[in-house]
């Protein structure tokens, strides 16, 4: 057990502390946008527009429900905490290159997705299946590498899971000083009814069609909220993420490098283009066209930084009670919004914690149903994964278990290596499919002047 722990603790070591998936990301986000021409930024009305609310038959999932999807795994306790935390140390500075890691990475998001959808396959009863191992297998014909992405993934999935339920039973405990257990309990039943759950379509899918759009009202009207009561000091804010992002003073006093890698790795691990986590909800979308649903999957990244994040940022950066400074991670935001709303600042971030954390863990029992799905197609395996997802939400609300969490980061950080050497070389494929749908646009356009 020390030496499994000293090899998954060592390889951590090298992905996350010594930048080097960082480093990967960012290349590969520079290499898609060049090579689609920033069609992140070029077709962004048209990436918009491709997000319908069309209704599919029977189990198929269409492509605004693959968008919750990946949205719910996308957005999660880090995009409150993870964007308090870099702003604690990399000032408000780093929010700017979070704004720029996700305009670099939605074009990575639309060329992992565009090459799911390539690649994908049917099942028996007729319904799409796929994601990076797919790619992996049917593209580049190595099975064997697909497993490993595959077993990584469920990984991942298991250390989120707990992660994510330790957030609720923190933030809930924390407020109202309630037994973590009892809470524990309650998370684990919801879930279980959920994921067990049956119906004409997946019960998970429908879930997140309600929870996702509810909890992203909720979140973004209290920040409109607080936008305009603070409108007049919304430049000054500005001001000063600007100033701090490329400033004198942050460059001569060795903050300005501070900002930029907080902001870069909280906008990399935050939006997950890279990691090919979207993959698995892109690949199963009901659409005759790759490059729509490539889109849906980069309009998801916006989403998860350039609104979510931002909302948490400038609750934070908005607050001008001077004792804010001595706080940090959940408690900042909780007394910054409370600054804003009065007393009810705390129950709602408790609610909205909630949701965001319960999506993200039926979101990834998803993705591991769909990991498993191509290792081995017994139903068997997938019950079983269901019954330790359950389990881990229990076990991850009553403690912290931190080799678990660090198994995720492993986990997470070998998907993400695996996945953009898989799809590096392969990015042509989804240029042509791009091309092709451009000159569709413009047929369009001439057609209907």
């Amino acid at each position: 057990m020390e030496i499994l722990k000293s090899i998954i603790n060592g390889t951590n070591a090298i992905l996350w502390e010594k930048n080097v998936l960082v480093v990967m990301l960012i290349g590969m986000a520079l290499y898609a946008s060049y090579k689609t021409k920033f069609m992140q930024i070029r077709l962004f009305g048209e990436i918009v527009k491709t997000l319908k609310g069309e209704k599919t038959t029977g189990e198929k999932i269409s492509s605004l429900e693959a968008f919750y999807l990946g949205t719910a795994c996308r957005v999660g306790a880090g995009n409150i905490a993870g964007v308090v935390a870099a702003i604690s140390i990399g000032g408000p500075g780093a929010l700017f290159w979070m704004w720029i890691v996700a305009l670099l990475g939605a074009s990575t998001a639309f060329v992992e997705s565009v090459l799911s959808v390539i690649h994908r396959e049917k099942d028996s009863n007729g319904n799409y299946r796929g994601g990076t191992p797919w790619v992996i297998k049917n593209r580049l014909k190595k099975r064997w590498l697909g497993i490993v992405y595959a077993v990584a993934s469920v990984i991942c999935y298991i250390g989120v899971i707990q992660v994510m339920a330790n957030s609720v039973t923190e933030s809930v405990v924390g407020a109202y000083k309630l037994n973590p257990t009892i809470i524990s309990v309650i998370l684990a039943l919801l879930v279980a009814i959920t994921i067990f759950g049956k119906g004409r379509k997946d019960k998970i899918v429908t879930a997140l069609n309600k929870i996702v759009p509810v909890m992203a009202f909720m979140y973004l009207a209290v920040v409109l909220y607080v936008l305009l009561t603070n409108i007049t000091e919304i430049p000054m804010v500005f001001g000063k993420i600007f100033s701090a992002a490329f400033g004198i003073n942050q460059f001569a006093g060795g903050a300005l490098g501070g900002a930029i890698m907080q902001g870069v790795r909280r906008g990399l691990f935050s939006n997950e283009a890279g990691s090919g986590n979207g993959n698995y909800a892109a690949a199963l979308a009901d659409v005759d066209e790759p490059v729509k649903q490539g889109m849906v999957q980069s309009l998801s990244v916006f989403v998860d930084t350039l609104v979510i994040c931002s909302a948490t940022a400038f609750v934070v950066l908005l607050a001008s009670d001077s004792r804010l400074s001595e706080l940090n991670g959940m408690v900042l935001f909780q007394e910054a919004l409370k600054s804003h709303i009065g007393w009810i600042g705390i129950p709602f971030t408790v609610i909205i914690l909630f949701f965001f954390s319960f999506s993200t863990i039926l979101g990834v029992t998803f993705y591991g149903r769909n990991a498993l799905q191509f290792i081995s197609e017994n139903p068997k395996v997938n019950t079983g994964y269901q019954l330790i997802v359950v389990w881990m939400v229990y076990v991850g609300g009553v403690e912290q278990n931190y080799f678990v969490w660090s198994l995720a980061d492993f986990g997470l950080g070998l998907m993400t290596v695996i996945n953009i050497v898989a799809i590096a070389p392969l990015i042509n494929e989804s240029i042509v499919y791009l091309e092709k749908y451009e000159q569709k646009l413009k047929g369009c356009a001439k057609i209907n002047p």
